[in-house]
């Protein structure tokens, strides 16, 4: 086994390399954004690039979750959105409302993005991969995850168990995904109990064809807070590096600096991460370029991204109460927030209230807004409902009329859905700095046409969990 200092003498033309097809991606010299459950959706990997992220995964998404799915072109953004109607629980009534599977920004995320793909079958695997293969820049097989809802199925991390399979659905990704769509197919993983193991499993990996393989350093039992182990790392990029393969590390990666240290340190390609950019993605920016950016200024932008991509604001508040310190005001304000308009005029954003409120609009929230404003808290039901049944009486002259639940009034529906847009996605507007208040109101987006539907071939597919 070479050391670091004598793979870095080796000149670039003898070092094999497995060619990087036309439309793939190159993981050399990359810091990316690691796959997550619910921090990898859309607004969150627009962050990670903002800030300077080289590559972004997606969440991991089931491969049955995304077989039979449709394709369309969302007309008030152009984000691409893979949907389908669920399956509402396998209840009688069926759902009506399509959900959302997977929205990627096909200029933003251009060459860039990779998806996280889950499986325990080959032909599954193909069939979901064949999906988004024309509008993603690599798929990624998860064969790290621990958690119950991917390993439960054969997925995740039981791949390491059954060597076999995942060798097997790699090779059926290479061969009718990644050389027909000309893009890499990769795998992640995690580290085995011994380096014999991991070792042999590597060994085998390397020979499927994929351009990358990203390594957890962690074992399968082991959870975040536990410290990565990586003496294995070393071993693990040399194996990569004698078949050509790119090696990416995961694991207590806090930083773009400590990434490229750890690359220098660890002979490998490139550096992965997770928890640091759910908490602050500024931490794809080196110290020279600014370092970490206060908090705000990172709200500002994530709720902007959150805005334009339409997303769903239950993922939305999720993340924002990560992204905001606890002990911060703000923390309180944005847990208490019901919509987008509620939240930026909470946090005084004050410039993103016409677009949050055309898109509390889109999606159905309005009736959601606080009616007493931003900082005062609404009226319990009973009362208010009282107080709308007092004001009923009155109109029909009957002043002392007492509230009755059956005629309490209900907030009323709102009008139709407003079709206005907001701008092609373009350069990111500058975000308020930690101590100024935003108050100059957004131009309101021209209309466009209703979103339909635009089927592609051979979609299919269903929402996922990330990994």
């Amino acid at each position: 086994m070479s050391t670091v200092a004598e793979s870095a003498a080796i000149a670039p033309a003898h070092v094999p390399r497995v060619p990087i097809p036309p439309r793939g991606v190159d993981y050399r010299g990359k810091i990316v954004l690691a796959p997550m459950v619910r921090s990898g959706e859309l607004p969150s990997r627009l962050l990670a690039l903002h800030y300077g992220a080289d590559l972004v995964w997606g969440p991991e998404t089931i491969d049955r979750a995304i077989v039979g799915a449709e394709r369309r072109v969302n007309p008030r953004n152009g984000t691409i959105e893979f949907t389908r109607v669920p399956s509402n629980g396998g209840r009688a009534e069926k759902a009506v409302k399509e959900s959302v599977i997977y929205r990627l920004d096909p200029e933003r995320e251009k060459g860039k993005l990779v998806f996280q793909l889950g499986s325990a079958n080959p032909d599954l695997a193909v069939q979901a991969a064949k999906v988004v293969a024309g509008d993603v820049w690599g798929i990624d097989l998860n064969s790290g995850c621990p958690k119950p809802f991917s390993t439960s199925g054969g997925m995740g991390a039981a791949l390491l168990r059954t060597p076999d399979k995942l060798v097997s659905i790699l090779e059926a990704l290479v061969r009718e995904v990644g050389e027909p769509y000309q893009i890499g197919i990769s795998v992640k993983i995690r580290i085995l109990e011994t380096p014999e193991l991991t070792e042999a499993l590597v060994s085998r990996l390397v020979r499927t064809g994929i351009t990358g393989l990203t390594v957890h350093c962690r074992t399968t039992p082991m959870r975040p807070r536990e410290r990565a182990i990586r003496d294995q790392l070393r071993m693990i990029a040399d194996i990569c590096h004698k078949a050509g393969v790119a090696c990416v590390m995961n694991g207590d990666v806090t930083s773009r600096d400590h990434g490229l240290k750890l690359m220098e340190e660890y002979g490998v390609d490139g550096a992965m991460i997770a928890v640091s950019a759910e908490a602050n993605s500024s931490c794809f920016r080196t110290e020279e370029a600014g370092g970490l950016a206060h908090w705000r200024d990172v709200v500002y932008q994530y709720i902007k991204f959150c805005i334009e991509s339409e997303n769903r604001y239950g993922n939305t508040k999720y993340l924002l109460n990560m992204l905001i310190p606890g002990k911060a005001q703000e923390f309180k304000e944005a847990k208490q927030s019901k919509t987008y308009t509620d939240v930026c005029r909470r946090l005084k954003f004050d410039d993103l209230v016409p677009q949050a409120m055309q898109l509390d609009e889109i999606l159905d929230l309005t009736q959601k807004q606080e009616l007493n404003g931003p900082t005062q808290p609404s009226a319990p039901k009973a009362v208010q409902n009282a107080r709308d049944n007092n004001e009923s009486a009155r109109a029909a002259g009957g002043d002392n009329t007492r509230p009755n639940k059956s005629n309490a009034s209900t907030t009323s529906n709102v009008g139709p859905i407003r079709t206005s847009s907001f701008p092609h996605p373009a350069k990111a507007a500058k975000p308020p700095s930690a101590v100024e208040t935003n108050n100059s109101p957004s131009t309101p987006a021209a209309a466009v046409a209703v979103d339909a539907p635009v089927s592609a071939p051979e979609i299919s597919q269903q929402p996922g969990v990330t990994a």
